[in-house]
C-alpha cells in the first residue's frame, strides 16, 4: 500500500432539500477546482426553521484530497 499525504479544507454546503444534498452540493462545487478528493467528514449540521418546518440545511464538512506530484 502506498503512502498518502492529504490536504484538508473546510466547506459549508447548503440545500433546501436535505442534509445529503447539502453535502453533495459542497463536494460537487469543490470538485470543480480541487483534484483527487478522497474523503469527507461532516463536522456540523445546522438548519433554518420557518413556520414550524425545516426550510434549509447547512452542513459544514472537511474534505481530504491528495496533493499532485
Amino acid at each position: 500500500m502506498s503512502e498518502h499525504v492529504y490536504k484538508v479544507v473546510e466547506l459549508t454546503g447548503s440545500s433546501s432539500s436535505s442534509v445529503e444534498d447539502a453535502v453533495q452540493n459542497a463536494i460537487t462545487r469543490a470538485s470543480k477546482t480541487l483534484h483527487h478528493i478522497r474523503w469527507f467528514e461532516v463536522v456540523e449540521t445546522r438548519g433554518v426553521v420557518q413556520e414550524g418546518k425545516v426550510a434549509h440545511w447547512q452542513v459544514t464538512l472537511k474534505l481530504g484530497f491528495t496533493l499532485d506530484d
